[in-house]
């Protein structure tokens, strides 16, 4: 654990953040269903094909969408193509990791980022994988299940 300064500073956040997209996909390569509210049990999103652990839920950062885009030479991104589970604005997810943050009635302990799947060459075409690279979201573990909703807030435990 970083203590002092620094671990005060680490454990800051400007604001709060805002889900603004559920997605589920009913198994690994099937199309990604948009809904507007999902309970998260232990091993993910309800009608997800997650299962149980530290990769129970996926979240993706909405300001990264941009970021992709241009590394496609302008190629249009949706959040859905990513194929994460929760899209969020207005906190930076990598500075949550190894942190518990609170979606609406659900907890979450951010593990890590989540590197891009294969399947972003087919997305995206020739450099889709490399374009995601670094900006493709964190995976979490369920603590807490509850319901989520859009709109709802993100924030680290003890800051909601």
């Amino acid at each position: 654990m970083i203590g002092g300064h620094l671990g005060v500073m680490m454990a800051r956040h400007g604001s709060k953040g805002r889900v603004t997209g559920l997605f589920i996909r009913s198994e690994r390569r099937a199309t990604v269903s948009t809904v507007e509210a999902v309970y998260v049990a232990l091993d993910g999103l309800d009608g997800d094909h997650a299962r149980a652990g530290k990769r129970a839920v996926t979240l993706i950062q909405a300001e990264h969408l941009p970021v992709i885009s241009a590394f496609l030479g302008g190629v249009t991104v949706a959040a859905a193509d990513l194929r994460r589970n929760i899209l969020v604005t207005g906190i930076n997810l990598l500075a949550l990791r190894k942190t518990h943050v609170r979606i609406g009635e659900c907890v979450l302990f951010v593990h890590g980022p989540c590197p891009p799947c294969s399947r972003m060459e087919e997305v995206f075409g020739h450099g889709g994988y490399s374009a995601v690279r670094g900006h493709g979201g964190v995976y979490a573990e369920v603590i807490e299940p509850g319901l989520i909703t859009l709109s709802t807030s993100v924030a680290r435990r003890g800051d909601d």
